[in-house]
């Protein structure tokens, strides 16, 4: 009796989950009938980054200050790879993607070591040497960015000039990014994981390298938030040092606590919310921080979990 409980209660959870999931894309299919397609776009890229970075935070248990470094420099090698190499959407995405997964490795082996507080600020030196490495290369357009980024022709058939094509195309990504997320999270490796978050010494003595896991989950995470950024600079066809910049990293973490911390539909809805905030209340200019600053407050004080954290508390179904 005892065992199948938990059971039960798992293929609940995975129910709810999925019924979840179809409400999202259907949500996804219908909403360019309402909404601008372009702001859609940038809450799936967002999304994206925000659910790569909450598979290191909320289910690793690492906190990064400098993931911009992987959005950032994927949107770089995606627009120069259009612009001056003129390779079709597709490869321009794959070639950011692996980008930004060498780097997260080669970040990775440098700091997953340290703990806490130590790790954080390695990997927010380590942005700030990209950031720096963006600013000044001959290939990156210093401040002025790669502009003018073509979109080209998905597979050399498809234009993705038009809005529509390019929004299934966005569609797609992140659909596929959310179901690797997904399953890691419910794979072996996803529990072990999470067992090495919650008692790192404990998964140790159960012969887990703990520092292997956590680094692989370091490049997964990596990679997934390379590809978000690489598709955002195909978007808007610019790459520019907004994205690698460490408020980006800020606004990442922003985005995954409002949203809940730990859950999978966490990061999208807080994806959602800071990105409609920073589009709709752009005519407050500088007070838009103040707002957001506030906004966090608040959900920090009330909603200690996330908006999808305390949602999923209250009606005791994990989300």
């Amino acid at each position: 009796m005892s065992n199948a409980t938990p059971l039960a209660f798992k293929t609940q959870s995975l129910t709810h989950q999925w019924v979840a999931f179809v409400i999202m894309v259907m949500i996804f299919a219908i909403a360019p009938i309402w909404v601008y397609p372009i702001f859609l776009m940038k809450v799936m890229c967002f999304a994206l980054f925000a659910c790569a970075f909450n598979l290191l935070l909320g289910f690793g248990g690492l906190l990064s200050f400098g993931h911009a470094m992987f959005m950032g420099s994927a949107g770089y090698v995606a627009a120069y790879s259009a612009k001056a190499w003129g390779l079709n959407p597709e490869l321009c995405v794959l070639l950011g993607t692996a980008a930004s997964a060498v780097l997260a490795l080669v970040v990775g082996l440098l700091a997953i070591r340290r703990q806490g507080i130590y790790f954080a600020m390695i990997t927010l030196a380590l942005a700030q040497m990209v950031f720096f490495f963006c600013l000044q290369a001959p290939f990156t357009g210093g401040e002025d960015g790669i502009q003018a980024v073509p979109r080209g022709k998905l597979f050399s058939v498809i234009d993705l000039e038009d809005n529509f094509n390019m929004y299934l195309f966005v569609l797609t990504i992140f659909l596929m990014g959310f179901l690797l997320i997904w399953r890691v999270i419910h794979s072996p490796f996803g529990q072990i994981l999470k067992a090495i978050r919650e008692h790192p010494d404990r998964a140790t003595s159960l012969g887990y390298d703990t520092d292997s896991f956590k680094l692989l989950a370091f490049v997964i995470s990596g990679a997934l938030a390379g590809t978000s950024g690489a598709t955002k600079s195909l978007v808007f066809q610019l790459a520019s040092l907004t994205d690698v910049h460490w408020s980006m990293s800020g606004e990442v973490v922003l985005m995954t606590l409002v949203g809940g911390m730990g859950t999978l539909f966490g990061p999208l809805v807080g994806a959602a919310v800071i990105v409609s905030m920073e589009n709709y209340l752009a005519q407050f200019g500088a007070w838009v921080t103040i707002i957001q600053g506030f906004i966090f407050v608040v959900c920090v004080l009330a909603f200690r979990r996330g908006v999808i954290g305390e949602l999923a508390n209250w009606i005791k179904k994990p989300l």
